[in-house]
Order: structure tokens, then C-alpha cells, then sequence
């Protein structure tokens, strides 16, 4: 811009800052910050980017300097994102009772939380297994009137689940409802996968009627989970009606879900043809599955000495028309380094339960901090947003 007689402004400055720190490139972000705030005058927004990228690496003291900075400019007046920001910060860095205390220091200044600031504590609490700190928090909420975001209320009731208190966050979900924040299918999800690791067959089947009677629609997560448990313990009938309301519903299964009853019917004994169906079935609907689905077929057919049955599925994949599928036959032969074996594969159903709800929370992580501090990008100027 220089080069071309434009000198950077303020909003350029926010917008390097800004991509620096999502790259986690902060300690760039903030040398650059302190070799140009004295030719631009920084604004609360341009500290607030900063302090946010130090929580992002879980510097948060690095952060608190960055914040008592912006107090001693003059002129520089925070705002509720830029409090926000640096409690987190201090919360995720491990400083949970320095945030606390400049809690309490900025409270006596003026400064009135929102939902999002007593968000952060509960948070912290939840990740450090204290869940009663956590309901004092929400009993605060509660009487200034602040409703959680649906974030917040499941990362309670993972806790609580985690700590076998599923009466519990049957509550907080009944009180999710009544406060207008509506639980999604992670709420239920949660639940779910403790009553499907405790084998609790009609609690789980009761809990994903009443998911759809909210009006959550259940999503692959809960169909592997509900699944994967019926054929553990053998409930086949209940297998077969699961999967028929599936499709009622129009629920079309991916990889994954036919990789849950390949795998565990390959598992149980005597159910080698219904692994063969759900198989041949994936075949037929054009999807890939993935490389250890071949093997762990391959290998229970011929631990039977059905090795002829490999060629029969080997060619139907070679004539089918996807090139994936096609490919993948190589694996179902035997000849695993002629395939290019799917990447997705890592979520195949041989996992844990509790690894799909960390990957269902990571996305909704992401989503909710996006929600409640983002920084909306144009070709000029970054906007900083609080709910």
C-alpha cells in the first residue's frame, strides 16, 4: 500500500492482526502491533483481536498485559467483548482465579457481563471436573435473568454425564427447553452415549423418541451409537427396526453407519451373512467403504473358510461405477497399497462413543466462538460482535 502512495489505516492494521492471530501467528501479530501503534492509533477493537489470539494459544497472561496496556491508554475505553476476551483468556491459560478476580475488579468499575462472560466460567469449571462451581455460575445467570447459550448447557451436561449424574442433565435438558434454549442434537447426543455405554437399551430407545418428539432430528452420530449397542448385546430385532425407521424417516446411512454393522456383525458369532448384506448394500448405494471394513471382512470370511465370497464381493465392487469402490476392491483381495484407502476411514464406526461426541464437540466449539466474538472480514474492515 505504501508503495502505491496509500498509507494503512486502522482497519488494515485489524485485518493483518486479525489473520495473524487465527493462524496463531500471535507473537508476529503482536510485533507488529508494537511497531506500528505509535503511527495508528489502536482502537479497543485492535486490542481485543490481540488479547483473544494470546487465549487462543492459552497465553493468557500475555493477554492480561495486553488489556492493562489498553486501561493505561487514554482514550481507549473496553467494552464488554474486550473484558470478555481477556477472561477467557485467563480461563483457558489455567489463570481461572486471576479472571475471577479482575471479575470482581471490573464488575465495581461498571463493567455489566453478559450471558457470554459467565459462559466462560462455567467452562472452566466444567474442564476442571468442578461441577457444582458450575451451577453456582448458572444460578447466578439465572438471577440476573442471562440464559446460556445451548453450548454452554451441553458442556454442563457432558460433565455431569461423564460423572454418572444422568438424572442431572435430564434436568438441565428439561430446563434448556423451559428457558428457550432449544437442545440440539449434541444435547441429546451426550445423553445418549451414556446410556449406550452403560447398555441401557430402553432408556436409549426412549430418549431418541423423545428427540424427535422436540423436533431434533437424530443424525448419524446417534443412529452409530443406538446401533453399535443393539448388535453388541444382541438385540438383532431391534437392529432391523432402528434401520428400518431410518429409512421411513429418510435418513440415508454414510460410510460410517454401514461400517457399525459390518463391524459388529463381523463380531458376533454366526452373523457373517448379515455383515455380507450390509456390505453388498453399501456397494449398491455407491458408497465407499472404508479400507478397515474390507479388511475386517475380508479376514472373518476367511477365518471361516469362505474364501470364494471375497471374489464374489471383489467383483461386484469392480463393476460397480464408482472408481472409489472400484479401487478398494484391491483391498478386499488382499492388496491393501493398490488403494487409495479413504481419509475419512479414522471415523469409522470401530470407534469409541465418547471420540464421536469430541468430535461433535470440537465442530460446536468452533461454531459457538465464531457466534459469539467474531470477527466478520471484508476487503476493508474487520467487525468485532458479542452476543
Amino acid at each position: 500500500m505504501v508503495d502505491f502512495g496509500v498509507p494503512p489505516g486502522l482497519d488494515d492494521l485489524d485485518q493483518v492482526l486479525f489473520w495473524l492471530c487465527k493462524r496463531k501467528h500471535v507473537r508476529h501479530a503482536q510485533q507488529l502491533f508494537d511497531r506500528v501503534k505509535g503511527e495508528i492509533r489502536p482502537s479497543v477493537k485492535t486490542y481485543s483481536i490481540l488479547m483473544r489470539g494470546w487465549g487462543r494459544i492459552g497465553e493468557g497472561n500475555e493477554s492480561r498485559k495486553v488489556f492493562d496496556e489498553m486501561s493505561e491508554r487514554g482514550g481507549c475505553v473496553a467494552d464488554v467483548v474486550a473484558y470478555n476476551c481477556v477472561l477467557e483468556s485467563l480461563c483457558k491459560g489455567g489463570n481461572v482465579d486471576e479472571a475471577y478476580k479482575l471479575f470482581g475488579e471490573i464488575k465495581s468499575m461498571g463493567f455489566k457481563p453478559d450471558a457470554f462472560s459467565y459462559s466462560i466460567f462455567i467452562h472452566a469449571t466444567c474442564e476442571a471436573d468442578d461441577v457444582q462451581s458450575a451451577f453456582r455460575v448458572l444460578d447466578r445467570m439465572r438471577r440476573y435473568d442471562l440464559v446460556p447459550n445451548v453450548y454452554t448447557y451441553n458442556c454442563i451436561i457432558k460433565r455431569l454425564c461423564k460423572n454418572s449424574k444422568v438424572e442431572e442433565a435430564y434436568q438441565l435438558l428439561d430446563e434448556m427447553i423451559e428457558r428457550g434454549a432449544k437442545p440440539d442434537t449434541w444435547s441429546y447426543n451426550t445423553i445418549l452415549a451414556f446410556h449406550c455405554d452403560h447398555q441401557e437399551v430402553n432408556r436409549a430407545l426412549k430418549l431418541v423418541s423423545r428427540m424427535e418428539a422436540d423436533g431434533c432430528q437424530p443424525d448419524r452420530h446417534t443412529y452409530n451409537m443406538l446401533l453399535k449397542m443393539l448388535i453388541k448385546i444382541g438385540r438383532f430385532d431391534r437392529v432391523t427396526n432402528v434401520w428400518d425407521s431410518m429409512e421411513k424417516k429418510g435418513f440415508y446411512p454414510s460410510a460410517s453407519t454401514y461400517a457399525v454393522m459390518v463391524h459388529g456383525f463381523c463380531k458376533k458369532k454366526g452373523k457373517l451373512e448379515e455383515a455380507c448384506k450390509y456390505f453388498e448394500m453399501m456397494i449398491e448405494d455407491g458408497i465407499p467403504p472404508y479400507g478397515s471394513t474390507c479388511e475386517m471382512l475380508r479376514n472373518r470370511i476367511i477365518g471361516l473358510g469362505f474364501s470364494e465370497q471375497v471374489d464374489i464381493l471383489a467383483d461386484k465392487m469392480e463393476r460397480s461405477t464408482s472408481c472409489s469402490i472400484q479401487e478398494l476392491s484391491s483391498v478386499l483381495r488382499g492388496n491393501r497399497t493398490n488403494a487409495r484407502v479413504k481419509n475419512e476411514e479414522r471415523y469409522s464406526s470401530d470407534m469409541e462413543s465418547d471420540e464421536e461426541i469430541r468430535y461433535s464437540k470440537q465442530y460446536h466449539q468452533y461454531q459457538q466462538l465464531e457466534r459469539n466474538l467474531s470477527y466478520k472480514t471484508s476487503s476493508s474492515n474487520v467487525i468485532i460482535t458479542s452476543n
